[in-house]
């Protein structure tokens, strides 16, 4: 049994990883592209970023 639990926490921990290096990226790539383009200050964009990534 303990090497199933063992298991499940290395899977946990892996499927977290990936989730929060997925949202680095994707916050990245939506900040980038309202400041390339000029609609958004970089304040601006960060501060929104910032918020939706909470939901």
């Amino acid at each position: 049994m303990p090497e199933h639990l063992a298991l499940l926490i290395g899977v946990i921990a892996a499927a977290i990883g990936f989730g929060i290096a997925n949202g680095f990226n994707d916050a990245a790539n939506a900040i980038s592209t309202v400041i390339g383009t000029r609609t958004l200050s970089p304040r601006a964009a960060i501060i929104m970023a910032a918020c939706f990534n909470f939901l």
